[in-house]
């Protein structure tokens, strides 16, 4: 839940806030008896643990595991469950392709499926965009009753399908079975009127399998998420905030687009997205960074390779405080525990720095010790609020 009168008691002052997001950041403990963040070495993280408030936020509601557009919309300040924004349009915007009226947009994962159609790859082994791009040009080859479609490469594995024509609506299922040992799904009408978007998805999930049949790897395509430009009041009329985004992976920036941030160039690297927040520091008060390679590992199961995101991730941060914000904030989207190879329920590691923030004096930022921070567990939507508060750009509430 968002707090409703937020917009009046905002006040725009020069102070700083940055939003740094590991995404996926919380973990669970492997056969050692240890999650991610308890094993990797985090010597700056272990300094601001001590140093800062923590605490657990729940990004949408407790038990129910979140993807990534909600746990940013909750982080962002908006309440998730009352705007329900769906990948397809994220990714598209992020991508830079603007959406016409009437236009429905899914994101897509080229995937790997066996002789009998079964998925055995969600994401065709992680192809690189050069792979890519060749069999995006070949998708668009496709032909549709009632509908176009027109596909882009996005990065890596992913794609985007626009679909446009007389009568689409966004109401329906996904194709993407969201597990490997699965067929893809047929998609189906989630409400009256949207049969027609699930028929002409239907051909086109048909025409994937026939187009991209002879590949070893990306022998298929799953498609989800599909969505049309949604209306969400932006940050700055919400929290009176110059909002910026530096991100490498245009789902977030479509996503930050849609909430009114300004998207700045960060190049393809969290290296080069630091160097950004420094170029660019003069010009907002509000700055939402992403590291993506925590939610990678964790989705691959890969929980040494997540120890070690986390590490490189920890040893960037004294470029984050040499520049002084007033508020830091560290946390995650949600939780991808590499022993569950997907996204989940447990509650996010969140830390809050600056002059007001208060030291929990605890030894080291984990799950566990989060538990025992002064901030408590907190919803998602909630951290946005207290990063305001300690940047003082919150006035008193009622009389």
């Amino acid at each position: 839940m968002s707090f409703p009168y937020i917009t009046e008691i905002a006040q725009q002052t020069p102070s700083k806030i940055v939003l740094l997001v590991a995404d996926g950041l919380g973990g669970f403990p492997n056969e050692t008896g240890k999650s991610e963040l308890e094993t990797a070495k985090t010597p700056n993280l272990d300094r601001l643990a001590a140093e800062s408030a923590l605490g657990l936020t729940i990004p949408a509601f407790p038990g129910v595991a979140v993807g990534s557009g909600v746990g940013h919309l909750a982080l962002f300040g908006y309440d998730p469950l009352k705007h329900l924004i769906k990948r397809g349009v994220m990714e598209a915007l992020g991508s830079g392709i603007e959406l016409e009226k009437g236009e429905v947009a899914a994101r897509g994962n080229f995937c790997t499926v066996d002789a009998a159609g079964i998925v055995t790859d969600r994401r065709a082994g992680r192809i690189p965009t050069e792979e890519a791009m060749p069999l995006v040009e070949r998708l668009n080859a496709a032909q549709l009753e009632g509908a176009k479609v027109k596909v882009y490469p996005v990065k890596d594995h992913r794609f985007v399908a626009i679909f446009s024509g007389e009568g689409l609506l966004d109401e329906v299922s996904d194709s993407d079975p969201q597990r490997e040992g699965k067929p893809p799904l047929e998609v189906r009408a989630l409400a009256p009127g949207a049969e027609k978007m699930a028929r002409v998805a239907n051909q086109f999930s048909k025409q994937m399998r026939e187009i991209l049949a002879k590949e070893k790897r990306a022998n298929m395509g799953l498609v989800r998420g599909f969505s049309m430009m949604p209306k969400v009041p932006s940050m700055a009329e919400q929290f009176l905030l110059n909002p910026a985004c530096i991100s490498a992976y245009p789902m977030y920036r479509g996503l930050s687009r849609i909430v009114g941030m300004k998207i700045l160039n960060g190049g393809n690297s969290f290296k080069d997205e630091l160097a950004a927040l420094k170029r660019h520091w003069a010009e907002h008060d509000f700055f939402f960074v992403h590291y993506k390679y925590t939610d990678s590992a964790g989705e691959d199961g890969d929980f040494a390779r997540k120890v070690k995101m986390i590490e490189e991730f920890d040893a960037y941060l004294p470029e984050v405080l040499g520049m002084k914000p007033d508020a830091l904030v560290i946390t995650g989207d949600h939780s991808t525990p590499a022993v569950l190879k997907a996204h989940s329920w447990h509650p996010v590691p969140i830390l809050i720095h600056g002059k007001y923030s208060g030291k929990d004096g605890l030894p080291k930022f984990t799950e566990r010790n989060c538990v025992r921070g002064s901030l408590g567990q907190i919803p998602g939507s909630a951290a946005l609020v207290l990063a305001m508060a300690n940047a003082l750009k919150l006035n008193k509430f009622g009389a």
